[in-house]
């Protein structure tokens, strides 16, 4: 169950993360500006906006495995669509509609580890779920490059699109649905209303901001500033992207023994701002120093995805625990697809150290956010739920 769902999340990262990969492909090939490129960056994320909610509730109500493997299904099936057209803006449409079907594998997948995980082991299988980012990630730093070089943009298209179905299939065929027994509601009742929820999902969207900053921009910072190839930035993010694999697994086990999700999270937010901040102080240093600082930067920004979504699940309960994810991670869609653009365009009228300075601040605003959270509250949730359905 938790490896089918790792699976079919990796595939919808992969997608996700490997535009940012394939961004100095995409500025070549149709002659774009920084801000253009963050606009691309960004349509990806606005499709979820407007069905990562819907998702979480169809997941409640009739299943993880129907959810997710239809949205993947669509997701493989229109990203195949756009390597067959040759217009820019018919593209960014039509990954914009694949990322709206694929956020499915969001609330589905993390629904289904919520009723076959205990409390005390939640957070580490939710963080091995949530690795699928990082790990979507590394797999597009690393495969894309090389496939662009032997066939061309459309190749690494088609190439994300056979990991969308295969995904898909895979989740048709293991994820298991939870019994009838197991529907009945919780005996808490939870609305969407919940502030709470508001608190949580307002706080981690800010470290996304960060996040944006580093993965979105990684890649085209280090080929047009510092003069890395794409193959080379490329990998630069892979590592990265490797690193944070371990930090969100470890992040989980973390909180599972520290029997919380918001005090790892809020000390997440600290170190994310405090290396973005020396990542930005370094952007001219030699690359031997700036690299690593980069990584390390890139790896906390990843981080803390886990333990947000985990305490989303928890908060809501089983029976509403789709709707909760699908809520948080539609906060979050909302605030990716303002910040691409945005940090495109501060980077344009001033300069790379500006940008990732002025988003640096942003997890700190958000550590303070999630100081409203009352972790005890939240704790007696979790209890409440202790027992896997």
């Amino acid at each position: 169950m938790l490896a089918a769902g790792t699976a079919a999340s990796t595939a919808f990262s992969a997608v996700l993360l490997g535009l940012p990969v394939l961004a100095p492909i995409f500025r070549e090939e149709f002659d774009l500006t920084l801000t253009e490129v963050g606009i691309v960056l960004a349509s990806v994320w606005v499709g979820p906006i407007f069905t990562l909610l819907p998702w979480g509730l169809a997941a409640d109500r009739f299943g993880e495995r129907r959810a997710l493997a239809a949205g993947l299904t669509a997701m493989g099936l229109l990203v195949g669509a756009g390597a067959a057209v040759d217009d820019f803006y018919a593209l960014v449409g039509l990954l914009g509609l694949a990322s709206a079907a694929g956020s499915s594998v969001n609330s589905a997948s993390g629904r289904a580890v919520m009723h076959w995980f205990g409390a005390d082991e939640r957070g580490f299988a939710l963080g091995l779920r949530q690795a699928s980012l990082p790990l979507g990630g590394a797999l597009a730093a690393v495969t894309l490059p090389p496939i662009v070089v032997a066939s061309s943009l459309d190749g690494a298209l088609l190439f994300l699109a056979v990991l969308c179905l295969v995904g898909a299939l895979v989740s048709a065929l293991v994820l298991r649905d939870r019994s009838a027994e197991s529907a009945a509601e919780d005996p808490e009742p939870w609305t969407l209303r919940d502030q709470r929820l508001w608190l949580l999902s307002a706080g981690s969207s800010l470290f996304l901001v960060a996040q944006i900053a580093l993965t979105g921009f990684l890649v085209l910072f280090l080929h047009d500033a510092r003069g890395l190839s794409t193959g080379e930035a490329a990998a630069v993010l892979a590592v990265a992207q490797v690193i944070a694999i371990v930090l969100r697994i470890a992040a989980g086990h973390w909180s599972d023994r520290a029997h919380g999700r918001v005090r790892p999270l809020r000390i997440v937010g600290l170190a994310i701002f405090a290396t973005l901040a020396l990542s930005a102080a370094l952007v001219t240093v030699p690359l031997e120093i700036l690299v690593p600082t980069l990584v390390v930067a890139t790896a906390f920004s990843m981080m803390w995805n886990g333990l947000s979504y985990t305490a989303a699940a928890e908060m809501a309960g089983s029976s509403r625990s789709g709707a909760a994810i699908g809520f948080q991670q539609m906060t979050l869609s909302a605030v990716g697809f303002v910040a691409a653009p945005l940090f495109a365009a501060l980077v344009d009228v001033s300069s790379w150290r500006t940008g990732f300075a002025v988003f640096a601040a942003a997890p700190l605003v958000g550590w303070w956010v999630l100081g409203g959270l009352d972790e005890t509250d939240l704790s007696r949730r979790r209890v409440s739920s202790a027992k896997p359905s």
